[in-house]
């Protein structure tokens, strides 16, 4: 009997995204009309027949072995249109990830095989980001390693494919937070203020350049912690903290004690143009509240940036300021946390959140 509910329950949530023709279940299951022998996508722009007439399958495969043929129209057996332009989007990013100067949208589209409107508009949909945006994001990645190696910074920028030195330096400081010779030299005379506090959440790190805090950050042991920090700025001068650095300790404490409201704190952060649009959401999520990933995408705008979304959270450096534990997967399961899920569970379940 419980069988036979469950599987009613499944087959009414599948009919559901028959009706709404819901191209995100496409690849979940097939469903086929008996009356015409044929088995389509959820997303199949067909009129759907009479839900008396329709039976679902679990794989193309098991509605081809009950005898039922691939519709024409909306080709079950293929790829889907969703599929179709996940690849063409990946092609896209490994053509602009291999290039060293940048390609221009008319020789991106000719890559792919779209037409420029449509591939500009497509890979803004999955990313989040234009393509000269996406550009310009793995310029700024290769940028670091290549200060540490080349033999002038100047070299560096044109390795990491800056078309030239001015362009760089406009955004050097969202990117490093710094100028690039001094990222090169280890942060030579950056004060930043530190210390390793004990947390609920086990040793917790705090550290603030003298423009904000840049890093709020848990581990098992708080020799990682500082190795981490001395790693990010290994010629940085480490002091401790002012009353003011002190002041936004106890704040932080306080709140991961009973957190109510937001942690305002002057921050200081740095990341790629979307990175700040995703990290800026995150502040706007309420206390004791979780969205999904996919739900963050869409008040975004970009529906189809949920790998992005998630690669944001994953970057982000100041845990509770930016509330990246806030996010979870569609349904309310934990999904991945840069400190550990039951870091996360913890969080949720002192703000009431879902857990």
């Amino acid at each position: 009997m419980e069988t036979t509910v469950a599987q009613a329950i499944q087959d009414e949530d599948r009919w559901g995204a028959v009706l709404a023709k819901d191209s995100r279940r496409d690849g979940d299951f097939v469903f086929a009309v008996k009356t015409t022998g044929i088995y389509c996508r959820p997303s199949c722009p067909a009129r759907p027949a009479k839900r008396q007439n329709v039976e679902f399958f679990d794989t193309t495969a098991e509605a081809a072995q009950a005898g039922f043929r691939a519709c024409k129209r909306c080709k079950p057996d293929g790829l889907s249109q969703e599929a179709q332009r996940q690849q063409l989007v990946l092609q896209a990013c490994q053509a602009i990830e291999q290039s060293e100067s940048g390609l221009s949208l008319d020789e991106l589209a000719a890559r792919v095989g779209m037409s420029p409107h449509h591939v500009h508009r497509v890979f803004k949909a999955a990313t989040g980001l234009t393509p000269r945006q996406y550009h310009q994001a793995v310029r700024s990645r290769r940028v670091g390693p290549a200060l540490e190696e080349a033999s002038s910074v100047t070299e560096a920028i044109y390795d990491a494919g800056f078309s030239s030195s001015g362009r760089f330096y406009e955004n050097a400081g969202a990117t490093l937070g710094m100028s690039p010779t001094r990222y090169r030299q280890g942060a030579p005379g950056e004060q930043i203020r530190y210390t390793v506090e004990a947390s609920p959440l086990g040793p917790m790190l705090v550290a603030a350049t003298p423009r904000g805090v840049c890093a709020i950050e848990f581990a098992d042991q708080p020799e990682a912690l500082l190795a981490s920090l001395q790693k990010r700025y290994p010629k940085a001068a480490f002091e401790a903290g002012d009353e003011a650095f002190q002041q936004w300790v106890r704040q932080i404490l306080a709140y991961l004690e009973l957190p109510r409201g937001s942690l305002d704190l002057p921050l200081d952060v740095q990341g790629t143009a979307f990175q700040r649009r995703v990290w800026q959401a995150l502040q706007a999520i309420p206390c004791g509240q979780t969205v999904s990933y996919s739900e963050l995408a869409q008040r975004l705008g970009q529906a189809g940036a949920v790998r992005a979304v998630a690669s944001a959270c994953a970057n982000n450096q100041i845990a509770l300021a930016i509330p990246c534990h806030r996010v979870v997967r569609t349904g309310g399961a934990l999904a991945g946390y840069r400190w550990g899920v039951e870091r996360k569970a913890e969080l949720l379940r002192r703000e009431g959140g879902e857990s």
